[in-house]
């Protein structure tokens, strides 16, 4: 075979050759790709769409609900609660609270009106949202509330105090009773009793109820002995030994009001007052009905004013939101004169009913030794009618006390005669019945059983006491 066929054919095999491997390796190929699994096959796609999108959990934050009631707004920033556990001294308060759920349900009604502004000065300044209790404590949110120590208002301003952190007191004006001052005033204290404190604040708390002397003696004397000088461990007062428990005791059971029985009403998380410029001289009364705004509301947001005029206070009042805009539009075209009363100021006698100022007669000044009980047999008066009138919720007395008497021969008028039977039916729109507080009332218990508004109940009953007492008579408009 020659040489040139031999070439011939050995190019003719590779090629061949080649061509069968070729067809072999496409075959294999073939039968891999047939092989891959489905779901692979069936993903692969998805996986790369997926990667061209950005995750959302990466870059979106859920946006926090706005509370719409009040007390889940005040629950929300407590801050005292940490590190409390077990203290018998706090299962006593709270055990009181339990057994009594009409006093924090009562002063819960009362400071409706205030607690959204305080709630939102003290996170202004990010100070413990339990220190809108504090007025519960010192006052059962009632502005008009008085102390034997002369402390008055909300937050209980002594007047050395209150002088001290800008409270005017004069006859006709008392910023202790003022919502908006004595609120800045209270929190200006706080803030400085617990800087003094190092940021302790169960011990600004004390020094609040105390005085910080003596919380400072009892820190010195603790640290002399060689004892700890946090407020748990000092020898303070009784009444400040229960002050701050009672506090942390009161917080927690705003935490979880069902669980011990107390029935909080939902307060509204939004402003109940708006201030409102005033550039003269007004009544209340005249101001009330101008506006539409229920005479004794619009007192109870400017108590400040003693005389139900304003005379020595602020350039505002506060009034309800809803009726600002027309009192605001209403002062622009009134005369000044139509917002003044006709008749003479009223006489200044605190906690005294008005049918009752003019048969005043004398006062009786406290001696050693004197008790109520002798005192009110010695003057022909009755025990109850001499706590009235000098708006006790106690017995005690000390010498020098002042005490207003009246005389109770001479009643003509008024609404004690006006008063029927509890049973009476008669139709008179204007008759009054009594009513005797039975164990467990509460004044919305008491409201709701009447068919009244509680805010009526209140302004029949100017002299309620903080809390509700089995045997305590109430007034009741008949509302047939």
């Amino acid at each position: 075979m020659s040489s040139s066929f031999r070439k011939a054919i050995n190019s003719d095999a590779l090629t061949r050759l080649a061509q069968a491997i070729a067809v072999a390796v496409s075959a294999t190929l073939a039968g891999c790709s047939s092989h891959v699994p489905q779901t692979e096959a069936a993903h692969t796609p998805n996986i790369a769409a997926r990667a061209k999108q950005k995750p959302v959990w990466l870059t979106e934050k859920p946006t926090p609900q706005v509370p719409q009631d009040v007390w889940e707004r005040m629950r929300q920033g407590f801050q005292l609660q940490d590190g409390l556990g077990v203290n018998p001294r706090i299962e006593q308060q709270r055990l009181w609270f339990a057994s009594n759920p009409s006093f924090l349900e009562n002063a819960g009604e009362r400071g409706s009106l205030y607690i959204h502004y305080i709630i939102e000065r003290l996170e202004e300044r990010n100070m413990p949202l339990e220190l809108a209790l504090l007025p519960v404590i010192e006052s059962a949110y009632n502005p008009m509330a008085y102390s034997r120590a002369d402390a008055v208002g909300l937050w209980q301003f002594i007047p050395s105090t209150g002088r001290y952190y800008n409270l005017r007191q004069t006859r006709f004006y008392d910023g202790r009773r003022d919502i908006t001052a004595s609120t800045t005033a209270a929190m200006d204290y706080l803030s400085r009793l617990h800087d003094m404190f190092n940021g302790d604040w169960l011990l600004a708390l004390a020094a609040y109820n105390a005085g910080e002397g003596t919380v400072s003696r009892a820190i010195e004397r603790n640290e002399k002995l060689g004892l700890p000088t946090d407020y748990w461990n000092l020898p303070l007062p009784a009444e400040t030994q229960a002050y701050v428990p009672k506090l942390l005791a009161l917080s927690q059971v705003v935490l979880a009001p069902e669980a011990y029985g107390v029935n909080l009403n939902p307060i509204a998380n939004e402003p109940y007052f708006q201030v409102v410029e005033i550039n003269q001289r007004m009544d209340l009364s005249k101001v009330a009905a101008v506006a539409n705004i229920d005479e004794d509301e619009l007192f109870q947001l400017n108590p400040a004013f003693k005389q139900r005029t304003t005379i020595d206070g602020p350039q505002h009042l506060l009034v309800p939101t809803s009726k600002a805009q027309l009192l605001t539009t209403s002062l622009q075209t009134m005369r000044p004169e139509e917002l003044i009363s006709k008749k003479s100021l009223k006489p200044v006698f605190e906690g005294v009913d008005k049918t009752e100022v003019a048969s005043l007669k004398r006062a009786y000044r406290v001696k050693r030794g004197d008790n109520l009980a002798s005192i009110a047999k010695a003057n022909k008066v009755d025990v109850k009618d001499l706590q009235r009138w000098n708006r006790m919720t106690g017995k005690n007395l000390k010498a020098g006390q002042v005490l207003v008497m009246q005389d109770t021969t001479k009643r003509s008028s008024g609404r004690v005669n006006t008063v029927v039977a509890a049973n009476s039916k008669t139709s008179d729109k204007k008759t009054q019945t009594q009513y005797k507080v039975q164990q467990g009332d509460s004044l919305y218990m008491v409201a709701k059983r009447f068919n009244v508004e509680m805010q009526h109940l209140k302004r029949w009953n100017p002299r309620l006491g903080q809390a509700l007492k089995p045997g305590q008579m109430l007034t009741v408009a008949n509302p047939h």
